[in-house]
């Protein structure tokens, strides 16, 4: 039985999405519930994942595509390619997960020299035929030839020119007449061979086209940037045209049932008038705001009104929706689930809630947890006096500042180099992608709301100003001006996506406030979840920061920084340094002391900032030569001092102490004497921090606060280890609470950071209450990678030629060392069944790795302080998703 590879939209539904693609299953979900939809059909992702392989279609495949066009021909009244009353139709992608833009559209296919003629005899509106013909040769020529699209803007600009005409709209019949055998005859001379005449043999062509657009440059940026999976495929839909571009009384939009930037339940859109789509979405009209359909098409803007709202009860979420009028009736193109603003997201989520359209669980699981990132972090001070340069239109919300640049290409350069910038373009395409991703933010001086920039940058969550017509670009010149200003690339520019506003220099931001509706979803969340949410925090700010955000308590406090290590408390490495350097036992305790101290005080005020949660404290991890001056430069001190004859005391001192670093030094320090290592070898250094910690709890219980410390023993990988420093810890427990009077509970711990650590795990369980996962030493060790090696020589291009699928230090590598954790935690749970399971690494702010996390049972997960809120709904989806899969396990 030959597969059906061809649906005729009648035969689709909404929830054949994977097979139709989104755009094709939502073309079939309008025609079933009797929408204004122009027919056509849809081939399916299927025949795109064969056509990957073979490059061609198959006999069976073409066989159904004749007959779905001969059923359109026949709904139609017409014929495709026939000279007195011929069919057009556009020929579009649509993945199974919505990619905007990313892939090859083609309108007004079957127009040739004779059906142009037809077209304008039929509709006795020449300008419209030939102003549609110069349109299909040119996307025509574009997407299927290669030919770029900015050799027939020429043409189009100097015929517009010669005639002293601004605008394309100012075009009429005659001119289109004279710029199609220009248009044609750039393409044989470029391809060499005439522009393709057979009506037939562009619609193959144009289907081979689309389905080749799922592997462009710019598709594959986008799917590596949204995590959308290589082997989806796109399906193609054929639709008969309709034409906006028919004279005054047609049309072309996109609207919204939602504003998409703030989520507010208004009517939101734009449209064009005597337009084609592409005009709305590459900005080169400045389109209407919706609203002012109502003024001059008023039945036509109440049926889409209506019809929009129909749309988004039926699908029950904010829609986008492509519509035409041709000549005063109403086509609905597309429709398909809006992109958003996490800000939108979150209000549009939260408000279907509460008007009863969805539940909390629905609500959860439409907002991206990595998109909610964005709206984290500060936005512009709104007490900052600023050189506003210009205002544009607010396409995305959140502030940025950076350097100008004016090509995607120059974007990726500089942005590799560690500058941050700001693309700056009379508009963006699609091809511009690579460039708008490394960019802080993007600005464009046309273009409305729907325009490519806006709808791209809201996707990723990046600020946007769009349509500021004051800055006059000058692409060759590098530079725009405004107002008798020059600015440059290279010169520092803010943008805010908020207000609109274009700001000369950086720019001063503040701390972003919650929403209500944002605390209302975490509310939500926290009921849903069934994994904790800690935060990884060394300073009691850190602590208040991660509270007000919701963190259940502290799954990581690295003691190193509290010891001046990174640059924190420099006073501190002082006596760290006299640590290291003691010539004996007794040295070395005096110089503890003064860090016990030191050390309690600080596990003080952290325990107050979090109490009553719990706070795990890491004990000393990194080598101790970090503590030191580098050799290098400490070498090249003493040579000039010996060089100069200076002060002799002082040459001593520096020689003692370059001996000292040479004799630290390790070949390859991050498996070296590290961790419990030096616990082990110099247990007082460990005993001191265990007695500050203990010492601090006490105090606390003293003062009526609640405090249960874990001690954390890092890089454990022999149990005899965990042992001896298990013994240690307890002793230490015992002492203190004798001196102070004071009982206290605490727990000891460990991490598991190495594999040996993970495959011997039930052991180490007999001397651990809780195991927190260091997923990225794990990482580093399971691979036998140098994170910092690794990142900057070879795994960006692992991931790119799909060595990798990701990054493993960004989302856990589920394979290799998330088997690592699951084994750990099999082992532990057996040896141990009341075990406390947790992770600290980075993976715990990472939603894709929560999922992982929720699957082997993990008790929390602790991130950065500004993750925390990013976890917490990570971990109610993952809850969520595990219950519905439990749900429908049970009832299959």
């Amino acid at each position: 039985m030959t597969r059906k590879s061809v649906y005729l939209f009648e035969e689709g539904r909404a929830d054949m999405r994977m097979l139709l693609g989104g755009k094709g299953a939502n073309l079939a979900e309008m025609t079933v519930i009797g929408l204004p939809v122009p027919p056509g059909f849809t081939i399916t992702t299927e025949v795109c994942r064969e056509y990957q392989t073979t490059k061609s279609l198959t006999p069976e495949v073409i066989e159904q595509i004749d007959a779905a066009l001969a059923a359109l021909e026949k709904k139609m009244g017409k014929r495709f390619g026939d000279a007195t009353n011929p069919l057009l139709v556009s020929v579009r992608s649509g993945a199974p997960v919505s990619m905007p833009g990313m892939m090859d559209t083609i309108l007004n296919l079957g127009l040739n020299d004779e059906t142009v003629e037809a077209l304008a005899r039929a509709t006795n509106n020449p300008r419209f035929a030939w102003d549609s013909y110069r349109r299909f040769i040119q996307m025509f020529s574009n997407v299927v030839l290669g030919i770029g699209l900015h050799n027939f803007e020429a043409i189009l600009d100097e015929h517009k020119k010669r005639h002293g005409f601004t605008q394309d709209i100012e075009l009429q019949a005659e001119h289109f007449k004279a710029i199609v055998p220009e248009y044609k005859a750039l393409v044989e001379k470029t391809i060499g061979k005439p522009f393709p005449m057979d009506p037939r043999a562009q619609l193959m062509a144009a289907i081979n086209a689309v389905f080749e657009s799922w592997d462009n440059p710019r598709a594959q940026v986008y799917r590596r940037i949204n995590k959308i999976p290589e082997t989806l495929g796109t399906a193609v839909n054929v639709q008969a045209m309709a034409f906006g571009n028919m004279g005054d009384d047609s049309a072309t939009g996109v609207c919204f049932t939602r504003n998409p930037n703030s989520g507010v339940k208004e009517f939101y859109g734009e449209y064009l008038p005597n337009a084609q789509g592409e005009d709305v979405v590459a900005g080169i009209r400045t389109p209407y705001p919706i609203s002012h359909l109502k003024e001059t098409m008023p039945e036509v803007y109440d049926q889409l009104f209506n019809l929009c709202e129909l749309l988004e009860s039926h699908y029950k979420d904010m829609q986008d929706i492509e519509f035409t009028v041709e000549r005063g009736k109403l086509y609905m193109l597309q429709c398909r689930a809006g992109k958003r603003t996490p800000v939108a997201s979150i209000k549009i989520a939260v408000d279907l809630v509460n008007e009863g359209k969805i539940s909390k669980e629905q609500a959860i699981l439409r907002v991206e947890p990595d998109k909610i990132n964005n709206i984290l972090h500060p936005a512009i001070d709104p007490k900052a006096k600023l050189d506003i340069l210009a205002t544009g239109l607010a396409a995305s919300p959140g502030a940025a500042s950076g350097v100008c640049v004016f090509d995607p290409d120059r974007a990726v350069k500089l942005a590799g180099e560690g500058q941050k910038v700001i693309m700056v373009r009379p508009e963006t395409s699609p091809d511009d992608i690579h460039g708008m991703v490394v960019s802080q933010g993007i600005l464009t001086s046309r273009g409305g709301m729907t325009s490519h920039a806006a709808i791209v940058s809201r996707g990723m969550g990046k600020p946007c100003v769009v349509g500021c017509e004051a800055i006059k670009i000058d692409l060759e010149a590098r530079q725009f001006t405004v107002n008798g200003r020059v600015i440059r690339e290279g010169d520092v520019i803010s943008i805010d996506g908020a207000t609109g506003n274009v700001i000369a220099g950086a720019v001063p931001v503040v701390d972003p406030e919650l929403s209500p509706e944002f605390r209302t979803l975490l509310t939500w969340a926290d009921e849903i979840r069934t994994m904790g949410v800690r935060a990884n925090a060394d300073t009691p700010q850190d602590a208040l920061r991660a509270r007000e955000f919701g963190a259940e308590g502290i799954g990581l406090c690295r003691t190193e920084h509290m010891f001046g290590q990174g640059g924190h408390h420099p006073e501190r490495m002082v006596v760290a340094r006299e640590m290291i350097l003691a010539e004996d036992k007794e040295e070395r305790m005096a110089a503890l002391e003064k860090l016990r101290v030191m050390q309690r005080e600080d596990f003080y005020e952290i325990f107050k900032a979090m109490d009553p949660h719990p706070v795990t404290i890491r004990l000393l991890d990194p080598p101790l030569h970090e503590f030191l001056p580098d050799e290098e430069d400490l070498a090249i001190e003493v040579a000039l001092l010996r060089a100069k004859g200076g002060n002799a005391e002082e040459l001593r001192e520096k020689e003692n102490l370059l001996r000292k670093v040479r004799a630290l030094s390790e070949m390859n320090p991050m498996l070296g004497f590290r961790g419990c290592r030096l616990g082990m070898i110099y247990p007082e250094i460990y005993e001191m921090q265990v007695r500050a910690i203990f010492e601090a709890a006490a105090q606390c219980n003293k003062e009526g606060m609640k405090v249960e410390p874990e001690v954390m023993h890092p890089l454990v990988g022999i149990v005899t280890e965990l042992a001896f420093l298990r013994e240690m810890t307890d002793r230490v427990a015992r002492e203190v609470m004798e001196e102070t009077g004071v009982t206290f509970k605490y727990m000891v711990g460990t991490m598991i950071e190495v594999p040996r650590a993970a495959v011997t795990a039930d052991e180490i369980a007999e001397h651990a209450q809780f195991f927190s996962f260091g997923t990225n030493d794990l990482t580093q060790t399971t691979f036998g990678f140098s994170r910092d090696d690794a990142e900057g020589k070879f795994l960006a291009q692992y991931v790119e030629r799909k060595v990798l699928p990701e990054n493993p230090f960004v989302s856990i590598d589920r394979k290799g060392v998330g088997k690592m954790v699951e084994i750990a935690c099999e082992l532990g749970r057996k040896a141990r069944p009341e075990i406390k399971l947790g992770v600290c690494g980075e993976h715990g702010g990472d939603p894709a790795s929560i999922e992982f996390f929720q699957s082997v049972g993990l008790t929390y997960v602790s991130c950065s302080p500004y993750r925390v809120p990013v976890a917490r709904l990570a971990a109610a989806q993952a809850a969520a998703k595990a219950k519905g899969e439990r749900a429908t396990s049970s009832t299959v």
